[in-house]
Formats: C-alpha cells, sequence, structure tokens
C-alpha cells in the first residue's frame, strides 16, 4: 500500500512539473516578439514538458509494455523536436529581411 502512494506521489510530481513546464513555454511563445525566440521557447516547452508528462505515466504503468511503449515516444519526440526546431529557425533566418544583426554564413547553398 505504501508502495503504491509513493508511486502515485513521484507520478503526481513528474505530470504537475511537465504541465507547468509547457504552460509556462506557451507565456513565452506568446510574449516573446521574434520568430526565433518563440521558437526556442516552444521548443523548450516541448522537449521538457512533454518529457516530464510522460515520466508520470511510466511511473504509473510500472514496468512492462506499455512504459516500453511510452519511452519511445519520449524518444521520438527529443530527436524529432530539435530537428523540427532546426528547420524553421533555417527557414526563418534566410527569409526574415528585418533579422536584425544575426548574420547567417553560407546561406547561398539553401
Amino acid at each position: 500500500m505504501i508502495l503504491q502512494w509513493i508511486q502515485f506521489i513521484v507520478a503526481a510530481i513528474f505530470i504537475i512539473t511537465g504541465v507547468i513546464t509547457l504552460i509556462l513555454a506557451t507565456f513565452g511563445v506568446n510574449r516573446f516578439d521574434r520568430a526565433l525566440n518563440r521558437m526556442h521557447a516552444a521548443a523548450m516547452g516541448d522537449t521538457l514538458g512533454i518529457l516530464f508528462v510522460l515520466l508520470g505515466l511510466i511511473v504509473i504503468a510500472g514496468p512492462g509494455f506499455d512504459a516500453l511503449k511510452l519511452f519511445l515516444v519520449v524518444l521520438f519526440f527529443w530527436v524529432a523536436s530539435p530537428v523540427a526546431g532546426h528547420m524553421i529557425s533555417r527557414l526563418e533566418a534566410t527569409t526574415d529581411e528585418d533579422l536584425g544583426e544575426i548574420e547567417v554564413k553560407g546561406h547561398e547553398d539553401i
């Protein structure tokens, strides 16, 4: 009985931390002016928030096939999110004329 409560508390801490991270990332996306700053806030919320929520679900699921599937979802997000963020930032850096003092090197071969 005590182990179930400990499992519940650990899972709740992970899930609450993930939800708070996602909420803060939402405020960051709405507050920043430039697209690159917004994208950074969204990527951090996406990576950390989903990681903590899915870790909480893994703790609830316990060892087994469901936990393995949730871990594979975490792994997919950790691989796909930086790649997608890089592609969006590269597009923004090459197409925005008012980007400021950021110098993009090697953008001729894009």
